[in-house]
């Protein structure tokens, strides 16, 4: 039974917003958009939407524990599976055998304040890739950091005056919202760099398609204009997860004010969570997590994560009682299986042999 709100067009409608407004009209729009989204939901997946929270799911992973006759829980949870299984041994602290969260959210922050430092982290992921960029040949920018972040800037904005040229087939342009999620796609993994440099490259002249499939990747929109139920599930979790603002005037607000630190990130990331301010249900209120009494909690990481920051993982091996930091000097979304044999290992000997390791272990940036 998977959460669905929007028709394709309506979501390709919905996704291509300008999520930095400059004018009370775009504002208007978002405000207009959301409104939509929320609606949408309400009609298509209304009695749905009051049983899809972290706890509901942690709940029915209880019951998949049980079906298999496992009498207490092994788990590996990356990104939104951290804060899954976080709640999973605060609900059941005496059925954890090993978990293992890697890239891990922060539950004890507000919603607002999870946005904002995501954004961050993404500032920083940009700011290493550039770093890099500079080292390859293929490289679209020259001088600094700082240059390279203007040189991105312009290209944004002319995107939000006027749409880049998208040769997918379809008539599809590329405005400034998709922009920003083609940008942001490789930054979840440094092995996509390589792409990057080649969309951004290519975007400087006008020419956004790379930019717009990566886009595509992201949200899970497929070349038929269909979506999966990514973008809906993941609205309707957080929904019900977080204590949301009920005014545009808020995430407008929270938009300026984190935009001093985020500036290419903050405002597509506040407002992208809107829809929460015209939820039909109400969302739970934001509560640190310590489940007492579970087995050593493996928490993992990234030091230059661009979507779970890595304050986020130092918060949350402190808040679980059993909680054990790994600090893995990379880059990129979440850690194990991305070409960290220190990692690796970490993990596999706690999973397998529950040889946690010690908190404060520290695994080498890969060479």
């Amino acid at each position: 039974s998977p959460v669905r709100c929007l028709s394709p067009r309506e979501l390709d409608a919905y996704i291509g917003l300008d999520t930095s407004p400059d004018s009370p009209a775009e504002i208007t729009a978002l405000e207009e958009g959301a409104r939509r989204f929320a609606a949408g939901c309400q009609a298509r997946s209304g009695k749905l939407l009051a049983h899809v929270g972290t706890a509901d799911a942690a709940r029915d992973m209880d019951l998949l524990r049980a079906a298999l006759g496992d009498e207490r829980l092994t788990y590996l949870g990356k990104s939104y599976g951290t804060q899954l299984g976080a709640v999973y041994a605060d609900l059941f602290p005496d059925r954890v055998r090993a978990l293992v969260l890697d890239g891990a959210v922060d539950p004890s922050l507000p919603p607002l304040e999870l946005n904002a430092t995501q954004a961050r982290g993404f500032e920083v992921a940009l700011d290493a890739f550039l770093e890099n960029c500079f080292t390859a040949a293929d490289c679209p920018f020259h001088g600094s950091v700082k240059s390279a972040r203007d040189e991105i800037t312009s290209l944004l904005r002319r995107a939000d005056q006027r749409p880049l040229t998208g040769r997918t087939g379809d008539g599809r342009q590329v405005s400034e919202a998709w922009a920003v999620f083609g940008l942001v796609t490789p930054l979840y993994d440094r092995r996509s760099w390589p792409v990057l440099r080649q969309a951004l490259g290519k975007a400087l002249e006008g020419e956004g398609t790379t930019l717009l499939r990566l886009a595509d990747l992201l949200i899970d929109r497929h070349q038929d204009g269909t979506y999966s139920n990514q973008t809906e599930a993941n609205m309707a979790v957080n929904c019900a997860d977080g204590d949301f603002p009920q005014t545009s005037s808020a995430f407008a607000a929270a938009a300026r004010e984190s935009a001093a630190e985020a500036p290419l990130f903050a405002p597509y990331l506040m407002w992208g969570s809107l829809p929460c301010a015209y939820w039909p249900v109400k969302g739970g209120a934001s509560e640190k997590i310590d489940a007492p009494g579970a087995a050593p909690i493996m928490v993992v990481g990234t030091e230059r994560d661009p979507a779970t920051p890595y304050a986020w993982a130092k918060a949350l091996a402190t808040q679980l009682s059993s909680g054990v930091l790994v600090d893995f000097d990379g880059d990129g979304h979440t850690a194990y299986r991305t070409g960290s044999t220190c990692v690796d290992r970490l993990v596999d000997d706690y999973l397998i042999d529950l040889k946690a390791p010690k908190d404060g272990t520290r695994c080498p940036k890969i060479a």
